[in-house]
């Protein structure tokens, strides 16, 4: 039978801390604050099921949770000696949620419930003091009605206003217990005009009414949004915490307040935090009156006139402090705390991991190891491997006002200002200028390429999180927003257009890649800071993790970024980011539009220096480390013209009347290039593209050991292959070459030919493809497109409707989906080393930067991940974490 609730108060308590499915966060610390002693105000927690039960019948409440409720109060009544309804001690209420994770303010509380005209008066001959009885009161009618009654809290204030203008109060504080009064009947008069129906004075009327809010809070809009900006599945439901209340506002000797046992922001071990007196919780968040310091320090450093907490109520004070050292002890992190000082006498009313700044984080967690209270595991485990962006990219000054003109999807993180330019050669030749500037596209393509590396930043009104926008500026390291559906570009007149805004070429915007936002104008930056902490951290990641962590480089700068960041090798080098500049492109459309071997041959050899030169200097980079090269891989049209203005400029370039140029355009063309003419297929069908890119390969090898002094291994792999027979004929290409550049070298060139597992039908026949594939490396965003059946460039359009929908849980082009592509990885993983025991595994897609998809990899033993060079510092912590989590389950 399901137990409803848990009673906690009184230095017991039914649940713990580890019961957070059950209990949420705040119910499962409570009961563990209440069990080890603290002054915690006794309650009892109804348990999530309840919710979900909620959900699925009706909204309706399960049987025998209202038993179990009145049998829980009956506890509290208890240990407060006050009952619930009574005319006389009257017991009070707080009715908060509490789901599994924190939601700051995405759902709703209800303070003083059991307040009625009967009890207001007995609260008022409890307290001694009638002003703060009809203050709760009011307070108690306003949270109620618009949290059960669905009314604004704007008409209620407006009321409160005319009030204390006509009576010529200026603040709350001023207005006496029977001018409160006054301001209560209006309340009520306005209730019945309002919903046509009255107050409701039956205290357990109040309570199921709260309860049921509460529930229903769950999927109000901004719950549903918040769940879904941080990955929070829909059917964990909340629990609802119901106190008994202590009031911060009942005088001079009472207060409350929130503090940190550590700075939030830079990780400094010093208490932090704020109070009101005369206060209830809600005034200290809300920013009606200034909060003042707790400690004596902390208010000389900001220069308040107003008494800290320290001076004003000195032993209040020294219980608190003593409290935090406690908790902090007990649960061994950096706390985030909730208290009341009702008379002197201190309350604890929340304790939960703070949050922190990532430079906060990472100190906490190195100075927690240097104090003994953790382990270097411990602290690698506690860090948010996402959060470290905030160390590596500039981040807009959280101080600065922001023009928001549109919001996008948060594609690749950093912030940037600059010009707005439409096009990339307007791009390049501003960066000649050294003018700085934002490439606004409706969407990005290959040709782009020149462009992005000019620009500061990317904004594209189309294209999701996995779109070629947002996957090459992460390459880069670039900010990047996608999918701006609010804005549009107009090339005709060169504007970007947002509601109510119109903006020109060469006018500034800002974008924030951390949270999707355009903004109109400059916006100050903050620099990105590595620290002593950081180092600490990754030297501890590096010494647990089991899986390497390479990066995708095809840039000499993206290969020495990723070096300095720690990346084991390069895992992708996508051969095809080394046409697209300069005489390198011209080169590479005069061999696609030839239509003889020879003429093919003849533009070949124009690139092949070209990919030499570039291959030696990675390989000098990476010295001693592995470097994975794929062939080309993109349909060749990728690389032709669109507009008929460019088209025009590169046939007379290549000599040829236009005419032609676009038949052979034309002739190029496939309804669904994704799947059409590419990668082995492109290969098979032009064996002489291979032949040179293999060639650049050896030779480069050969050149750059020479100059190192060390062999290189290159590691080549071929892209969409389905069939061992395609494989067998690209690596016998392969093969010649490499034997020819033997023989003309006199050196010995040990290498490994392997393949990119992205289709399905590669991974159910691994162990045939095994065995010529010296290794396979999973691309997992074409993989998911195949097992979709989606397209990654269009999917943005519906995806975060399935997500709001229920659906599916996450973008699976943003975490792994563990039922269909990942069983797909695991049949190739174990098929495929079932043929070649100790064949190499890793995954080069998008994927291998994601820490969900990190632990997945750990999971079924690959040998490493590969992502953009600014995560590699994140793969590598997630790796370790991952070691972690899988190794404690083994």
């Amino acid at each position: 039978m399901t137990r409803w609730v848990y009673a906690f108060g009184g230095g017991r308590a039914d649940g713990r801390a580890d019961m957070v499915e059950k209990l949420g966060g705040k119910g499962a610390n409570l009961a563990e604050m209440s069990a080890i002693g603290l002054p915690v105000p006794p309650g009892l927690t109804i348990v999530s099921e309840a919710c979900a039960f909620y959900y699925s019948n009706g909204r309706a409440f399960p049987d025998g949770l209202k038993a179990a409720v009145v049998e829980g109060l009956q506890v509290v009544e208890r240990l407060t000696d006050r009952k619930f309804g009574a005319a006389k001690r009257p017991l009070l209420l707080a009715v908060r949620s509490g789901s599994r994770v924190s939601m700051p303010g995405m759902m709703d509380t209800v303070l003083n419930l059991g307040l009625n005209d009967a009890a207001v008066e007995a609260l008022a001959e409890d307290s001694g003091d009638p002003r703060f009885a009809w203050d709760s009161y009011r307070r108690f009618i306003e949270m109620y009605a618009g949290v059960v009654m669905g009314l604004g809290h704007d008409i209620f204030e407006e009321i409160l206003e005319d009030e204390k203008a006509r009576l010529g109060r200026a603040l709350d504080t001023d207005v006496t217990a029977e001018e409160w009064r006054g301001v209560v009947a209006r309340y009520k008069e306005m209730m019945d005009e309002e919903v046509g129906e009255s107050f409701p004075e039956d205290p357990m009327a109040q309570l199921w009414g709260a309860i049921g809010a509460i529930f229903s809070s769950w999927m109000n809009p901004r719950a549903i949004t918040y769940r879904l900006m941080h990955n929070i599945p829909s059917d964990w439901g909340t629990a609802v915490n119901i106190q008994a209340m202590v009031f911060g506002n009942l005088g001079n000797s009472s207060a409350t307040g929130v503090a940190f046992t550590r700075n939030p922001s830079t990780g400094e071990n010093a208490l932090y935090g704020e109070f009101l007196v005369n206060a209830q919780g809600e005034d200290v968040v809300a920013g009606i009156r200034t909060p003042q310091s707790i400690t004596e320090k902390s208010r000389i450093d900001t220069g308040s006139e107003k008494p800290s907490l320290e001076k004003l109520m000195p032993e209040a004070y020294r219980d608190f402090v003593s409290v935090c050292h406690r908790l902090e002890a007990h649960y061994r992190d950096m706390l985030d705390l909730e208290f009341t000082i009702e008379r002197g006498k201190l309350w604890m009313l929340q304790v939960r991991s703070g949050k922190r700044t990532a430079k906060a984080a990472l100190k906490v967690a190195v100075d927690m190891v240097e104090e003994g209270l953790i382990s270097a595991e411990d602290a690698v485990d506690r860090i948010d491997p996402a959060s470290l962006d905030q160390l590596l990219h500039p981040t807009i000054d959280p101080a600065a006002r922001r023009d928001v003109i549109g919001s996008g999807l948060p594609a690749s993180p950093g912030a940037a200002s600059g010009e707005i330019v439409f096009t990339s050669e307007g791009a390049v030749a501003a960066e000649k200028e050294g003018r700085k500037v934002i490439l606004v596209r409706t969407e990005t393509s290959p040709e782009d390429i020149h462009g992005m590396h000019a620009a500061q930043g990317i904004l594209t009104t189309r294209g999701g999180m996995t779109s070629h926008a947002a996957v090459v500026a992460r390459g880069m390291g670039l900010p990047c927003v996608c999918g701006v559906g609010s804005l549009r570009v107009d090339m005709r007149n060169r504007e970007l257009i947002a509601p109510g805004v119109k903006l020109r070429e060469g006018d500034i915007i800002s974008i924030d890649g951390s949270s999707g936002h355009v903004l109109k104008g400059y916006q100050p930056m903050l620099q990105p800071e590595l620290s002593g902490d950081f180092e600490r951290i990754m030297a501890w990641a590096d010494r647990i993790r089991r899986m390497r962590v390479r990066t995708n480089a095809e840039t000499p700068s993206d290969a020495r970024a990723a070096r300095a960041f720690g990346a084991e090798g390069i895992g992708l080098c996508r051969t095809e980011h080394m046409f697209f500049e300069g005489d390198r492109i011209a080169a590479m459309r005069e061999m696609i539009i030839a239509e003889t071997v020879d003429k093919r041959r003849a533009a070949l050899n124009k690139l092949l220096p070209m990919q030499r030169a570039d291959f030696v200097e990675l390989f000098e980079i990476m010295h001693g480390l592995p470097v994975t090269i794929r062939l080309l891989d993109p349909p060749l049209h990728e690389f032709l013209p669109k507009s008929e203005e460019e088209i025009d400029e590169v046939a007379a370039t290549l000599g040829m009347e236009p005419i032609h140029f676009r038949e052979r355009i034309e002739a190029l063309h496939e309804f669904n290039p994704m799947l059409g003419h590419r990668g082995c297929r492109l290969h098979i069908s032009h064996p002489e593209i291979v032949e040179m890119q293999a060639r650049a390969i050896f030779e480069a090898a050969v050149e750059a050991a020479r100059k190192t002094g060390e062999a290189v291994v290159p590691e080549i792999m071929v892209p969409v292959v389905g069939l061992k027979s395609e494989l067998d004929y690209v690596k016998a290409r392969i093969d010649e070459v490499a034997r020819s550049v033997i023989a003309e070298s006199g050196l010995k060139i040990d290498y490994l030919v392997g393949t990119m597992i992205e289709l399905p039908r590669a991974a159910l026949r691994a162990h045939v493809i095994a065995e010529v594939a010296e290794f396979f490396s999973y691309g997992t965003n074409d993989l998911t497109q195949t097992t979709f059946g989606m397209s990654r460039d269009d999917a943005s359009s519906f995806l975060p409707t399935y997500m709001q929908k229920g659906i599916i849980e996450r973008d699976p082009f943003v975490n792994l989906d563990f039922d269909g592509v990942g069983e797909l990885i695991q049949i190739a993983a174990e098929r495929g080393r079932r043929t070649r025991p100790g064949l190499k595994l890793g995954i080069c897609g998008e994927h291998g930067g994601d820490p969900v998809s990190i632990n997945f990899c750990e999971q079924w033993g690959l040998d490493y991940v590969s992502c953009s060079p600014f995560r590699v510092p994140i793969a590598k912590l997630a790796a370790a974490q991952a070691t972690i989590r899988n190794g404690k389950k083994r």
